[in-house]
């Protein structure tokens, strides 16, 4: 699996960015719901981004599965994963999952919105667990 830290991946974008004045793009932005989605994934352990395999299958007949985390828009599951990963490996996540959260309908925008948020987030819950 390969990873590309997030400037890797924008490199190209971003010369594009700077060029151009700020009145010209419109700025990222996530809906309420878009936002409840990242907050849940804070929860979200990295195993619900695939399917359970035949041991998980088989604890969960035995001790009683686990709600599905996964959601039915396709979107806002594209989104959900992307903050999942976001919230335990802050910026550096592999390319193809952001090839995925881009191919959602999401832009290099809301990922830049995305985990500037997440890791101010982790800073601030860091910071209160050490006190």
């Amino acid at each position: 699996m390969a990873y590309l830290a997030f400037t890797d991946v924008l490199g190209a974008a971003i010369p594009t960015l700077s060029s151009s004045p700020a009145a010209d793009r419109p700025s990222a932005r996530f809906s309420a719901l878009e936002w409840s989605v990242v907050a849940l994934a804070e929860r979200d352990s990295l195993s619900t981004l695939h399917a359970p395999g035949r041991v998980a299958v088989a604890l969960g007949t035995l001790f009683g599965s686990r709600p599905n985390p996964q959601l039915a828009d396709s979107k806002l599951e594209a989104l959900r994963k992307i903050a999942v990963l976001t919230w335990h490996q802050g910026y550096h996540i592999a390319e193809s999952a952001i090839r995925s959260f881009l191919s959602a309908g999401f832009t290099h925008d809301h990922y830049a919105l995305l985990a500037s948020s997440i890791t101010s987030a982790r800073a601030r819950r860091d910071r209160r667990i050490s006190r």
